[in-house]
């Protein structure tokens, strides 16, 4: 292996990296919300709940199996707007078991779509994409909708919906459907809590600041590594971002 293999390929990398910072932006500010309202496990439900609808609309025959068009956008925005609005409203009657019925929502509809798919021959692979993500085929068509998408909701939440927590979940179902169509279940969860992390405890300026360097280290440092080390991108990001949300906060507690 020679140091030309380690060139950052931009014409290979550049629309994935774009779509791990698009992702960056919303999920280091949202995941903080998450850490501090104590669901941490949200993300991965609202996610889980989104891939099962596209599981849903594909084994029904009302939109494709391989890639993806405004039906199964549609099926998974609607399933995490049902769950989001179901969240809502056991956090209003059940807010001291929300954590476990949260986790219970997720086991049930991670159950589901192995169900579902158990009679697919091709089951076992739409399943792992779901989960893992093709980050590294996304195209730039694919990120224009996307940016929009996260350019109106971040300037809604910064003008009016943060002071209005009865929308956290909406919001949130919102943006999780759009990235789990990006960069899958497990790439969600990671952005969503591993930045949070490295900055928990921090003010909100500081700790936006070490969210996102993180996560943007994260994304960058794991497509960059996974070609030369010919390791899956998804799976390698979410390494990349833990180890530098572990060496964030063990920095922290150097400097104090």
């Amino acid at each position: 292996m020679s140091l030309a293999d380690f060139a950052f390929d931009w014409s290979l990398l550049g629309p994935p990296l774009l779509a791990g910072l698009l992702v960056v932006s919303t999920h280091v500010l949202l995941g903080r919300k998450v850490l501090e309202r104590g669901i941490i496990f949200i993300d991965l439900t609202i996610a889980q709940v989104a891939a099962l609808g596209v599981i849903a609309v594909g084994a029904l025959g009302w939109a494709p199996e391989e890639g993806s068009d405004w039906r199964t956008q549609l099926a998974a925005g609607i399933a995490a707007l049902l769950a989001a609005a179901l969240l809502t409203w056991t956090e209003r009657h059940f807010r001291r078991v929300q954590e476990a019925l949260i986790g219970s929502l997720y086991v049930l509809t991670a159950s589901v779509g192995i169900l579902v798919l158990a009679g697919n021959p091709h089951g076992a692979e739409h399943m792992q994409e779901l989960l893992t993500g093709q980050i590294l085929w996304v195209g730039y068509s694919a990120l224009v909708p996307v940016a929009a998408l996260y350019a109106a909701i971040l300037a809604a939440w910064f003008l009016w919906a943060r002071s209005r927590p009865a929308l956290f979940y909406f919001l949130f179902a919102i943006i999780v459907t759009a990235s789990v169509q990006l960069v899958g279940v497990y790439l969600v969860f990671a952005s969503l809590i591993l930045p949070a992390l490295a900055s928990f405890g921090l003010g909100e300026k500081r700790g936006l600041m070490v969210g996102y360097g993180v996560g943007a280290a994260g994304y960058f440092l794991g497509l960059w590594l996974s070609v030369p080390f010919d390791l899956p991108a998804g799976p390698f990001i979410v390494v990349m971002l833990a180890s530098l949300a572990l060496i964030a906060a063990a920095g922290r507690r150097l400097l104090r």
